[in-house]
C-alpha cells in the first residue's frame, strides 16, 4: 500500500480507528486470528495498511505532534476531544485557560455551513422582581435565573448533539467574545486568537515533517511532500 503523501497517509490512518472504533485500530490482530491462507487483498489490505501506518505514528511521533494531528485531521469523536484538552495545556499563550480552551476547539472544528450549523435558542431570565424589603425576594429571583442558566445549557448541549462520531458546534462557540468575561479589546481577543492558531498549525507542520520522514523510510510513500 503506497500513499501519494504524508496528509493522505495520516488522514487514511486515522480514518482506520473510526472504521474500527468497537475496538480502536485492532485490523491486525484480527487479521492474524482469522488465519486467513494468502495474501490479503483489496479493502483488508488497505485498511490494514492504515492501521499499521497509525500504530507507527502513535509509536513513534512525540505526544503533542500526534495530539496536534488527532486534533486537526481525526474523525474519531473520542480521541479528538481527547486531544483538544491535551492541547490546550501545552499551548504558549497569555490568555486565559477559557479563552485558550475554547481557540483550540474552534481550530479543530471549523465553523460549518449554515445547512449544517445548529443555532441555540436560549431563553433570556426573567427581570428580578422588585423588593420591597431587603432579601424579601432573593431567593426566587436567584432561583429563576438559576433555570434559565440550565435550560440554556441543555439548550447547547442539544445544538452540539449528533449522531455518529462527527462534532458539530453551536454556533455560539465561534463569537470570541463569550470566551473571556474580562471585557477587553476585541484586537487583543484577536492577537491571542491569531497565536494559538498559529502556534497549533506550527505543530502541525512539525508533525507532517516528521511523519513525511517516517513512511518514506518504510517506503509507503509514492507521490509528492504534503
Amino acid at each position: 500500500m503506497n500513499y501519494h503523501n504524508v496528509i493522505s497517509a495520516v488522514v487514511r490512518a486515522l480514518a482506520a480507528e473510526t472504521i474500527n472504533s468497537a475496538g480502536g485500530c485492532d485490523f491486525e490482530p484480527k487479521v492474524q486470528m482469522a488465519k486467513q491462507k494468502g495474501e490479503i487483498s483489496g479493502k483488508d489490505a488497505a485498511l490494514l495498511a492504515d492501521c499499521i501506518v497509525h500504530k507507527l505514528l502513535h509509536a513513534q511521533l512525540s505526544p503533542r505532534h500526534w495530539n496536534a494531528l488527532v486534533a486537526k485531521y481525526s474523525t474519531h469523536r473520542g480521541r479528538k476531544i481527547d486531544s483538544i484538552g491535551r492541547l490546550v495545556a501545552v499551548v504558549p499563550t497569555p490568555a486565559p485557560k477559557r479563552f485558550t480552551q475554547q481557540a483550540v476547539l474552534v481550530w479543530a472544528v471549523p465553523q460549518q455551513s449554515k445547512g449544517i450549523q445548529r443555532k441555540v435558542s436560549e431563553v433570556k431570565a426573567p427581570a428580578p422582581r422588585e423588593e420591597e424589603r431587603d432579601g424579601q425576594w432573593e431567593w426566587r429571583n436567584k432561583a429563576a435565573a438559576e433555570s434559565v442558566a440550565r435550560a440554556n445549557r441543555h439548550a447547547r448541549a442539544v445544538a452540539e448533539s449528533k449522531p455518529g462520531e462527527m462534532i458539530v458546534l453551536a454556533e455560539s462557540n465561534y463569537d470570541m467574545t463569550t470566551w473571556d468575561s474580562q471585557g477587553l479589546t476585541e484586537r487583543t481577543y484577536q492577537r491571542w486568537s491569531k497565536a494559538i492558531r498559529d502556534h497549533l498549525e506550527s505543530m502541525v507542520d512539525e508533525a507532517l515533517v516528521e511523519a513525511q520522514h517516517m513512511l518514506e523510510a518504510v517506503g509507503v510513500l509514492s507521490g509528492e511532500a504534503a
